[in-house]
């Protein structure tokens, strides 16, 4: 069973709407979901990420011994620089996402919410003699996101990861009220998940299923190195890429904006020319609606299905934008 980290407390700020499913125990908003899309896009707001799992691996070879088990090229990682990585299992299949920063003595790393202690066990089980301590700090550790451009302060000692989308802190969890406080205003979980989408960033759980492999989600380059030793599921990527194609690929969705009802994760996706009764070519992984395009979505569709071709999505009509060529 998956233990949830703590409910936030910043639910108890005046509009707060909690959010649902893996997402419980933060705001899905707080009362004006474009007026906070418009505030992130502006460079202002904090993210309430606390739900997120928090994983530290510390000791002298807490890089080397990172490298032999992640996706991604961690042995010299140099402090401060942000980086992530995926777990695989033995057939290339994606089992975790880490978005990792090491900042000069302590690999820092948030998950998936609920996520964290299937991670912690097999990061366990996989230590032998090397000189590492992994730790859960999910309990203390809460993480926020500052989006690009903020000129919201990090404080002293806390482990930050730059990216070109903005920043994610590791507070500690205490302090999650003040700081928010001080450099609000807060905002909730659809607004970030909204320009996740426009950027086609896909996400553990929501974009993946028990068979996707890295290929499919373009996190070639972001999360897996190609020139890298030797990992668990490394044959199946270096066969994909060298001699074939995935079976599936992410695509962007417009979708039609006179439908009040958006899509859900799992909806069906079909040629619009085949009608609702059509064959399944793929699913909605996420919708949302945005601030200035409407109505989005991503969804993992066939590697065949024709680029220029028109889309349902449930009962939606869908324009689809390239994410990975086929």
């Amino acid at each position: 069973m998956q233990r949830h980290s703590p409910s936030s407390p910043l639910l108890t700020l005046p509009g707060a709407v909690p959010g649902e499913g893996v997402d419980e125990g933060v705001a899905a908003h707080y009362g004006d979901l474009f007026r906070e899309q418009r505030s992130l896009a502006d460079g202002a707001g904090v993210v309430d990420l606390s739900h997120r799992g928090v994983l530290t691996v510390t000791g002298d070879d807490r890089l080397s011994w990172l490298h032999l088990l992640l996706t991604q090229h961690v042995t010299d990682l140099p402090p401060g620089q942000a980086t992530e990585a995926l777990i695989l299992s033995a057939n290339g299949h994606i089992e975790h996402a880490l978005y990792l920063v090491d900042d000069g003595t302590t690999t820092w790393m948030h998950v998936e919410p609920g996520t964290q202690e299937a991670l912690l066990a097999y990061l366990e089980s996989m230590k032998f003699f090397y000189r590492v301590e992994v730790a859960d700090r999910t309990d203390e550790s809460a993480v926020v996101h500052l989006p690009a451009g903020s000129i919201a302060p990090v404080p002293d000692g806390v482990a930050v990861r730059e990216t070109p989308y903005g920043r994610d802190l590791f507070l500690p969890r205490g302090d999650l009220e003040s700081y928010v406080a001080q450099n609000g205003p807060a905002v909730g979980l659809l607004a970030y998940e909204a320009l996740r989408v426009e950027q086609h960033r896909p996400r553990l759980g929501l974009e993946t299923d028990h068979r996707t492999i890295p290929h499919e989600l373009g996190w070639i380059g972001s999360a897996v190195h190609l020139q890298k030793g030797c990992y668990r599921g490394q044959e199946t990527v270096a066969r994909v890429q060298n001699l074939g194609k995935p079976p599936r690929r992410l695509v962007f969705l417009h979708l039609d904006g006179s439908e009040v009802h958006l899509p859900p994760h799992g909806a069906d996706v079909r040629l619009a020319a085949d009608g609702p009764e059509g064959r399944r070519i793929g699913f909605v992984t996420t919708s949302v609606r945005h601030h200035e395009l409407g109505p989005i979505a991503l969804a993992l569709v066939k590697r065949n299905v024709p680029l220029d071709a028109e889309l349902m999505a449930e009962e939606t009509a869908a324009a689809q934008e390239v994410v990975v060529e086929p």
